[in-house]
């Protein structure tokens, strides 16, 4: 196990906002942010999973973590989330928009809602946060830095996740922009996009058994493994540390080389018949029910 990039107390002076931070790689996140010095606040749709966590990380580095359900789609609930944060912490001078929705299917086969749910929770989701959050540092005339995390097919597009790459183009459109916009103001903005880096939760939607049996995952990045979270984690610290004070409107992509080695991430679903689609999607939607 690789040490932890950056020295103690690096984000001592950081308060920082995670959404999806109860689970997954916002977990991750959040777990080396605040061995860092960090104060974070997680959102999340699911209070159990949050209240988990809190608990989990109180134990192991004090009371500089709290957490509240929040479904992003809904901008009221995404200001109660930021009220929640500065009233336990004071100010909030980092935002990470974790929150993120997926899963494979042929777009002909998707409903208009199915659509919408992920386009909500990407990119509408991620607009919230950062609209209410960049309101408030606007008007105090706060230093701060948003940090979005998006994929590769941002850049490529992908078959078979369609609403997903339209979504993250948006945020990674919106991130440069408001690099610009924003920059004059103290405000930082970038992304990240990473490759695979495996989850319980989102890897059993994005490549269920049926799709493993097919494809061997691992062959098509160069350096022939999946990521690990401390990759991930420390690229994150970094640019949301004064480290990075000079980092701004950039995407950093962190896929081992997958993405220059074949495009559109997904594309290679053309390899899957038709008649696998329905025992997929059954087999994703058991994935989201666990």
């Amino acid at each position: 196990m690789v040490s932890g990039m950056l020295k103690e107390d690096s984000l001592k002076s950081k308060t920082i906002l995670i959404t999806g931070g109860g689970s997954g790689l916002g977990k991750s996140m959040a777990e080396y942010l605040l061995t860092l010095g960090a104060k974070i606040i997680i959102g999340s749709r699911n209070q159990e999973k949050i209240n988990k966590t809190v608990d989990e990380f109180t134990a192991l580095y004090g009371n500089n973590i709290i957490g509240t359900a929040c479904d992003v789609r809904h901008y009221d609930q995404v200001e109660k989330l930021i009220q929640f944060g500065e009233n336990q912490f004071g100010e909030i001078n980092g935002l990470i928009n974790n929150a993120a929705g997926n899963f494979i299917s042929p777009t002909e086969r998707l409903s208009a809602n199915a659509f919408s749910v992920i386009i909500d929770i990407v990119l509408k989701g991620t607009c919230n946060t950062t609209l209410a959050l960049g309101k408030k540092w606007l008007k105090n005339n706060t230093n701060g830095s948003i940090l979005n995390i998006v994929t590769t097919y941002a850049f490529t597009g992908s078959g078979y996740v369609v609403p997903s790459a339209v979504s993250k183009a948006g945020v990674l459109a919106m991130t440069k922009s408001l690099a610009v916009e924003w920059g004059k103001n103290g405000i930082r903005s970038n992304a990240i996009a990473p490759g695979p880096f495996p989850t319980k939760g989102a890897w059993d939607r994005l490549f269920p058994k049926e799709i493993q049996k097919l494809v061997d995952m691992k062959s098509r990045i160069p350096l022939n493994r999946f990521g690990e979270h401390h990759e991930l984690t420390n690229l994150v610290a970094y640019l949301m540390s004064d480290y990075s004070s000079f980092i701004n409107g950039e995407v950093i992509t962190i896929d081992g080389g997958e993405w220059l080695k074949s495009g559109g991430e997904f594309n290679w679903l053309d390899a899957v018949p038709n008649e696998m689609w329905d025992k997929i999607e059954e087999s994703i939607r058991g994935a989201k029910k666990s």
